[in-house]
C-alpha cells in the first residue's frame, strides 16, 4: 500500500477548500489534518468538517505529523510562509502564482535545495481537457505546422470582491488566470520567448488590471497570444489554432469544437472575380467545399483531469520519482509575466530570453 500523508493547509479560503474536497472524496495517499486561516470563520469550517484548526500557523508547523504543507494565503505572503514551512522540514505545494516576482520565487528555490524538501507549484490546469485535446492535435500534425495558437478566457461578471482587486495582494487577472494559459503553452511548446506585447485595461477596477490582451513569440517564430477578460458578453473560442494545412477551433471547456483541414491546395482560380454582400473579392473567395475535410473534436475522457494528479507528481517526488510541476517552470512563466507588466506600463514590446 502507498505510504500515506498528512497535509496540513495555511489559508483555507474557497481553493484550499476544493483541496481538502479532492482528498476527502477521491481515493488519493494525502489526508488533510488540520488547518491555519486568520479568519475565524473558516476555522469554524475546518472544525465542522471535523479538521484541527490550529491556533497559529507556527503550531501546525511544528505538528510532527504533518508531512506537507499546502500555502493557499493571499499571494503577497506566498514567499514568507513557504520558507517558513521548508524550514520546518516540511515538503511544500503552492497555490498560484506561486510568488508576487521571480527573484522571490528564486528565494524560495534556494531554501527547498537546502532543506531537500520537495516544493512544487499548484498549476492545475496542464491537464484541463480542453488545453490536452488542443495539444494532442497540434502535437499529431493535424493541421501541419502551426504558426498561431489563440488562448481565451472570458466572463461577464467583473472580478470577485477581496484580495483579487488589490494590487498589494497580488490581485488583477494577470496573475489569477494569466498565469495558468501561460503555463499551458510554455509547458506545451519547449522553446525560448524572445518577444512580449501586453496591454492591459482597467475597465471597472482602478487598482488591477481587469483585461489584458498579450502576444508572446517563440525562438521558431510560432506566436502565442491570450486574452482574460472579465466584462466580455459574446465570447470568443477558447482555442484556436492556425496551422499551415488547417484550423483548429475549440469553442469550450466542454471540448466542443472541429477541425478543418485541407486536402486539396486549390492552385487554379476562377478568372472571374467572387461577389459578397460587401463587394467584390477575388483573394477571400470561397474554396469548393471538397477541398477540405472537417473533423469534428469531443471531450477527450480518457483524461485524467484534476488536483488528485497535482498530489500524484508531489508524493511520487517525495518516494524519488521525478517532479512534473517543477519550480524551473514557474519560474519562467513568472518572467514572461514580468515582462508583460513592463510591456503594458511602457507600451513597448520588449525582447526575451526567457
Amino acid at each position: 500500500m502507498d505510504r500515506q500523508y498528512k497535509l496540513g493547509i495555511i489559508g483555507f479560503g474557497g481553493m484550499a477548500f476544493g483541496h481538502f474536497k479532492c482528498h476527502r472524496d477521491y481515493d488519493t495517499n494525502v489526508k488533510v489534518k488540520g488547518v491555519f486561516d486568520l479568519d475565524e470563520h473558516r476555522m469554524d469550517v475546518a472544525r465542522e468538517n471535523g479538521l484541527v484548526a490550529y491556533k497559529s500557523r507556527e503550531e501546525l508547523l511544528s505538528d510532527m505529523e504533518i508531512d506537507i504543507v499546502l500555502v493557499a494565503t493571499t499571494n503577497e505572503v506566498h514567499k514568507e510562509i513557504c520558507i517558513d514551512a521548508l524550514r520546518h522540514g516540511k515538503h511544500v505545494i503552492c497555490e498560484k502564482p506561486v510568488t508576487m516576482d521571480s527573484q522571490e520565487l528564486l528565494e524560495v528555490m534556494a531554501v527547498a535545495e537546502e532543506t531537500g524538501k520537495v516544493f512544487t507549484i499548484d498549476q492545475n490546469r496542464r491537464t484541463n481537457r480542453d488545453f490536452v485535446l488542443m495539444k494532442r492535435n497540434v502535437e499529431a500534425g493535424m493541421i501541419g505546422k502551426p504558426y498561431v495558437i489563440e488562448s481565451r478566457v472570458e466572463g461577464s461578471r467583473g472580478m470577485p470582491s477581496g484580495w483579487r482587486t488589490i494590487k498589494r495582494l497580488g490581485g488583477g487577472m494577470m496573475l489569477d488566470w494569466g498565469v495558468h494559459l501561460i503555463d499551458q503553452l510554455m509547458y506545451m511548446v519547449d522553446e525560448k520567448v524572445i518577444s512580449i506585447y501586453c496591454k492591459m485595461f482597467n475597465i471597472d477596477y482602478t487598482d488591477v488590471e481587469d483585461n489584458f490582451r498579450l502576444t508572446f513569440t517563440f525562438e521558431s517564430g510560432l506566436v502565442a497570444h491570450i486574452e482574460v477578460s472579465t466584462n466580455n458578453y459574446i465570447t470568443h473560442p477558447r482555442w484556436y489554432v492556425l496551422g499551415q494545412n488547417g484550423t483548429l477551433q475549440i469553442d469550450d471547456w466542454d471540448c466542443n469544437g472541429e477541425i478543418c483541414r485541407c486536402i486539396d491546395k486549390e492552385s487554379k482560380w476562377d478568372e472571374e472575380i467572387f461577389q459578397t454582400a460587401a463587394g467584390p473579392t477575388k483573394t477571400m473567395a470561397p474554396r469548393r467545399p471538397e477541398s477540405v475535410e472537417h473533423i469534428k473534436l469531443s471531450r477527450p475522457d480518457d483524461v485524467e483531469d484534476g488536483l488528485q494528479v497535482v498530489y500524484r507528481q508531489l508524493t511520487g517526488a517525495i518516494e524519488g520519482g521525478e517532479l512534473t510541476i517543477k519550480p524551473e517552470q514557474a519560474l519562467r512563466v513568472m518572467k514572461v509575466m514580468e515582462a508583460s507588466f513592463e510591456s503594458a506600463q511602457k507600451d513597448i514590446t520588449v525582447k526575451t530570453n526567457i
